[in-house]
């Protein structure tokens, strides 16, 4: 008898240990980082119970209009929204995934800062950023969508004085080239694009230039099959059904571009097909704690490069495509669990 009760009790503290494990990850896993002080800590805490979520950002009030109006989300009938740090934080579903969806405003500031509380204060496995896009690649016109595989921040420079020597790296723009005219002098000389700072949970900060997308997500959202919208509204529809394309790169700067000559420069120095003023704050701030992201980005102007001005704002046409591709993905990701993890 002694004999037998010896493994009893180890079976018995495993299981005591597998139950203290399983409560204290599940504690940590659920509770928020905000101060257990905060008004709404217990609300968020609550919420989280019903996680994990897909974060799903976006920049504009007409991509979040999209959202709203397109049915695909559905609020929870407990708490469909909560107000943080400016913010409104909607909590559903989309396709049966729990989705948190925010607008965080434009510019690489206000998305890297939206997405730092999504991953701080929100149980999230990963981000989806979806909105419009300027095209600097003549084969990606109004309406398509693009799934970048890489994104890099094009609005960091060193600018040289005039008459310094050209340096050795090949990411410079020498403004004398665009005189006009061509003989005219230029003060302006050249600037050096700049590599970004990336620090990363458990490796040494390195410098980096251009900013992946999770290749897992990449990789699924490759497969993905979405007929997307070609008209407008009633009265104004665009020649050919719009397309997805994948593994092109985007560009991402404080500034709205509506220059031709920068438009053909982008994409003759660095290959971008895209510019925004987001994408590359969004992939930054989710890659540095290792979360998996991804981009969808709908065409509604070409950067400057349109023959002539155009009456019809395509922005919402190019908003839901972009939507629609992103809730495809979604969709996808809520079919098998490890999907949503990023990995392989």
């Amino acid at each position: 008898m002694a004999m037998e009760s010896k493994p009893s009790i180890g079976r018995l503290w495993c299981l005591l240990f597998f139950f203290f494990f399983f409560f204290f990850f599940s504690f940590f896993r659920c509770s928020s980082s905000l101060p257990s002080a905060h008004p709404l800590r217990s609300v968020v805490d609550q919420i989280n119970e019903r996680g994990p979520f897909v974060g799903l950002v976006m920049a504009y009030s007409a991509e979040a209009d999209a959202v709203e109006s397109s049915g695909w989300f559905v609020p929870a009938n407990a708490q469909p929204y909560v107000d943080l740090y400016g913010r409104r934080f909607h909590i559903g579903t989309i396709r049966g995934v729990h989705v948190v969806y925010v607008m965080s405003g434009q510019r690489r500031l206000n998305a890297g800062i939206t997405v730092q509380i999504l991953l701080d204060v929100f149980s999230v496995r990963g981000i989806v950023h979806f909105g419009t896009a300027g095209s600097a690649n003549d084969s990606i016109s109004f309406g398509d969508v693009s799934v970048p595989k890489f994104a890099a921040f094009t609005g960091s420079w060193t600018w040289k004085k005039f008459n310094s020597l050209k340096g050795s790296s090949n990411q410079e723009i020498s403004f004398s080239e665009y005189n006009v005219p061509a003989e005219g002098k230029n003060l302006l000389s050249t600037v050096e694009f700049k590599p970004e700072e990336l620090y990363s949970v458990g490796q040494p900060m390195k410098e980096v230039f251009w900013l992946p997308v999770n290749s897992r997500w990449f990789q699924i959202a490759e497969k993905l099959e979405v007929e997307l919208e070609r008209c407008a509204n009633k009265t104004y529809c665009l020649p050919n059904t719009p397309k997805v394309v994948f593994g092109l790169k985007a560009s991402t700067a404080d500034v709205f571009l509506d220059n031709a000559a920068y438009r053909k420069f982008l994409f003759k120095k660095f290959g971008v097909s895209t510019v925004d003023e987001e994408s590359a704050a969004v992939i930054m701030t989710a890659i540095s704690p290792a979360v998996p992201v991804i981009v969808f980005r709908g065409v509604s102007d070409l950067a400057g490069g349109e023959a002539h001005w155009s009456s019809t704002s395509l922005s919402d046409l190019a908003s839901l495509n972009a939507l629609k591709v992103a809730v495809k993905f979604i969709e996808v990701l809520g079919r098998k669990e490890h999907l949503l993890l990023g990995k392989d």
